[in-house]
């Protein structure tokens, strides 16, 4: 079961090529799979204990979400986002995010931030190991997204999370580790229990946006050397 099931408390009997994307999600999502690599419809279909079909239906379904490219004569490649592609996707986030928490503000109870406190405290105990780090950041968006009861809405901030989660492991393994648990997510509760609701859609699209300027610096191609 993945994550945001485990949060939300949603099951599903998955068919075979939920299995397949599910498990090749999970794998980009992790950085197993990376940029430009190619996906062996025949291996991953060993490993799951499937037919290449589903597999390949999977890929389809990860083409439509951006996560894959499609190439003839070379099959699917898991795709790298160009910087515009990112500030696009947290752009998404932090309207989406807003939405959601808007959404949910009414029925927040002190037991809903009990669990994102505690995940913040996970996030502290792990901030030198950038993929737990980042695991627990997905988990502290998305249970508190989930508290909207809204699916459609769940399902798109879910699918934006799993679009930009690889770049974010390879940007933190690359610069200064995430040392501001606290301070970076603290004042989302603070938020959630001083409200207004207005307030608290303000602070989690601002969150989302301070995001961006450093990853368009991290992504920005290297200025040529003057001779």
């Amino acid at each position: 079961m993945t994550d945001i099931h485990r949060l939300t408390g949603l099951t599903a009997s998955f068919t075979a090529e939920e299995e397949a994307y599910s498990h090749i999600i999970q794998r980009i999502r992790s950085g197993q799979y990376r940029a430009g690599d190619r996906l062996i419809p025949e291996e991953i279909a060993i490993e799951i204990g499937t037919s290449r079909m589903p597999v390949r239906e999977a890929f389809r379904r990860l083409a439509t979400e951006g996560l894959v490219d499609i190439r003839p004569h070379r099959g699917a490649v898991v795709r790298k986002l160009s910087t515009a592609e990112m500030v696009e996707v947290f752009q998404m986030r932090a309207v989406l995010e807003g939405l959601a928490a808007w959404v949910a503000f009414p029925t927040i109870q002190e037991k809903h931030i009990a669990v994102l406190a505690d995940l913040i405290r996970q996030m502290e105990l792990a901030e030198d190991d950038v993929q737990e780090w980042v695991s627990l950041h997905r988990q502290f968006h998305e249970y508190l997204c989930s508290l909207s009861h809204n699916p459609r809405l769940m399902r798109q901030i879910s699918s934006l999370h799993s679009v930009v989660e690889p770049h974010m492991r390879l940007w933190l393994e690359k610069s200064d580790r995430p040392n501001r648990s606290r301070s970076a997510h603290g004042y989302i509760i603070d938020a959630l229990r001083a409200g207004p609701a207005e307030e608290v859609e303000k602070v989690l699209r601002q969150h989302a946006e301070r995001t961006i300027a450093s990853l368009e610096k991290f992504m920005a191609p290297e200025s040529p050397k003057k001779a």
